[in-house]
């Protein structure tokens, strides 16, 4: 992948927002931009753990493997979010994949002096604290909701939760546009069973959707799905 020679301002990113103000400039030094292509793997699970990755723009999905040939996307990092903190610890190994969804670029830096960074920084050691607890909670509901939502609630709480996350565009529509298989592995099923549930909810009048893009028409209805027994 290219390195960038990007005019960073030390400011807008997990680890700069979060570093004490006289490190910055030897973060600025040992720091490099980084720029992968839609589609491009920036780390694979499985992999040494070399270093850590910071969204400087774009979105990735952050992935592992599920079952036989699929997978199942846990979250998505955008702009100022940390990648691949999975990967401290004493096997120094990543336990997901990190793809970019759309072009992105990278602050990374290396894994040593990461770790000097939280050694001096308590503000950046509670926030990576912070981190771990959120994502724990959140994969905690996610695994509760696979066995105790049917699909329909599932699909309601991913719109949801991928609107809440982005946002909307001027449009009105979610502003994300992933792919329905995407979608279907972060929701934890199938195309097919997507594919058909979206479907329903057209009809239903509850959503509409536009190629890629997903307007949510009913938010309380789908919220009222999400809490059914």
């Amino acid at each position: 992948m290219p390195v960038l020679k990007t005019n960073c301002d030390l400011s807008r990113c997990f680890l700069c927002k979060n570093s004490v103000a006289g490190w910055l400039p030897l973060i600025g030094a040992n720091r490099k931009n980084l720029r992968y292509k839609k589609g491009a793997t920036i780390f694979n699970e499985g992999e040494e753990a070399n270093g850590m990755y910071f969204v400087y723009s774009g979105v990735v999905k952050v992935h592992r493997r599920w079952g036989n040939q699929k997978e199942l996307i846990i979250r998505f990092g955008k702009t100022g979010d940390i990648l691949g903190y999975r990967g401290l610890g004493d096997e120094k190994k990543y336990t997901v994949s990190a793809t970019a969804i759309e072009p992105v670029v990278i602050c990374y830096v290396e894994l040593a002096f990461y770790e000097s960074l939280l050694q001096i920084n308590h503000q950046l050691t509670y926030q990576l604290m912070q981190c771990y607890a959120n994502e724990l909670q959140h994969a905690e509901r996610k695994m509760s909701n696979m066995v105790h939502m049917n699909v329909k609630a599932r699909v309601a709480d991913t719109l949801l939760a991928l609107q809440n996350q982005f946002g909307k565009s001027k449009e009105g529509n979610i502003d994300i546009q992933l792919s329905r298989q995407d979608i279907a592995a972060f929701t934890g099923t199938t195309y097919e069973t997507l594919f058909r549930t979206m479907q329903e909810f057209i009809q239903e009048k509850l959503i509409k959707v536009s190629g890629k893009k997903i307007f949510v028409l009913k938010e309380k209805k789908l919220a009222e799905l999400t809490h059914m027994p």
